[in-house]
């Protein structure tokens, strides 16, 4: 690693130890020695004889920031432990390192990798609902809506009938970091966030090998609820930017001058379609009160949070035939899905980027 480049790191760490320090720990923590190493064998590591806070160089050059975050996070909490609590003679992971993490909502594993799955009756919920969204491919355009408005009605049901059980919650980061977040995104996370049982919120995140900052969408909820969020996320961008390239190829139009203001409208127009379903399950009884363990996990992990209104863009002719477009779109298996089996996963399989409580 270039020395100037080596720098720019250590800097942003030593920055956002001192953000989660005065965020999580109340600015309880005295700054350590943080130290970059060329070691595969460990992600990270507290040492209460040097105080040192040491990480996997390779491990931050390679993994989303987010997840590097999660690691510091893991090994500020050891040294919370030793210097603050004053507990010296328990395991490295022993029960107040464990109670540490629980109110901090950070990972308390010893790799302090966040990870997160679906499995029981989450994972077959799962499941009926990718054998719905495969009947959405009917050439039949009722056939196909009604398939996706099942799907949606068995996940409401769904979490309206586990609201009162004891539940564990993950995080997960969509996309990748953007300097800009766009109005078009901006409606994506509403949408999740108000119809797919799941918080939302945009972080701040360090791109190290372009030296830069930016911003990326955060998910958090249930397991089979971040699944299910995940892929309406990546399905709705895939399909906004076919109907885009359809749409200009229909106009004859060759520059993308209109883009963002046509996606925008896709996205506001979804929008649309659903909280007219929303309204249509109402009337059914089907009524979504919230979900407060959420909540409480989702302030553990961001306690001070920030509200901004954003003004959208002026409504261009692009924009409303996006939005008539949008309100059109049935959802359907996720892209690269093996059509041919009946309980396909949601998405293709992919790396671990989740945090369960």
């Amino acid at each position: 690693m270039a020395p100037a480049l080596e720098r720019a790191l250590v800097r942003e760490l030593l920055d956002q130890w001192r953000r989660v320090n005065a965020t999580y720990f109340k600015g309880a923590l005295r700054p350590p020695t943080l130290e970059l190493s060329d070691t595969e064998t460990f992600l990270g590591r507290w040492s209460r004889a040097t105080r040192a806070l040491e990480l996997s160089r390779p491990f931050v050059l390679r993994s989303p920031w987010g997840v590097v975050v999660e690691v510091l996070k893991h090994e500020m909490a050891h040294q919370f432990v030793h210097e603050v609590v004053g507990v010296t003679d328990e395991t490295a992971h022993g029960p107040e390192f464990r109670n540490v993490c629980e109110r901090l909502g950070v990972d308390a594993r010893a790799s302090g990798v966040p990870t997160a799955s679906t499995a029981g009756t989450e994972g077959r919920v799962v499941e009926r609902i990718a054998r719905l969204l495969a009947l959405a491919e009917s050439p039949n355009e009722h056939e196909a809506q009604a398939a996706a408005l099942a799907a949606h009605r068995l996940m409401l049901k769904h979490n309206i009938d586990v609201a009162s059980r004891p539940s564990s919650y993950v995080f997960r980061h969509l996309g990748t970091p953007s300097g800009r977040v766009s109005e078009a995104e901006r409606i994506v996370a509403m949408i999740l966030g108000r119809h797919y049982f799941v918080e939302v919120i945009w972080v701040p995140v360090y791109r190290p090998l372009e030296e830069r900052r930016g911003s990326v969408l955060e998910i958090c909820g249930k397991p089979e609820n971040v699944e299910m969020a995940e892929y309406v996320y990546s399905f709705l961008r895939h399909t906004a930017d076919e109907l885009w390239a359809d749409h200009k190829r229909r106009e004859g139009i060759r520059s993308d001058r209109e883009r963002r203001s046509f996606l925008s409208g896709v996205m506001a127009g979804f929008a649309d379609r659903l909280t007219r379903e929303a309204r249509a399950d109402r009337k059914a009884g089907l009524v979504w009160v919230g979900d407060h363990e959420l909540s409480g996990y989702f302030k553990r992990r961001h306690p001070y949070v920030r509200n901004v209104r954003y003004q959208g863009q002026p409504r261009s002719d692009a924009f409303v035939e996006g939005r008539e477009a949008g309100r059109n779109i049935v959802l359907r298996p996720g892209v690269g899905a093996d059509r041919g089996r009946a309980a396909t996963p949601l998405l293709p399989a992919r790396s671990n980027s989740g945090n369960r409580r």
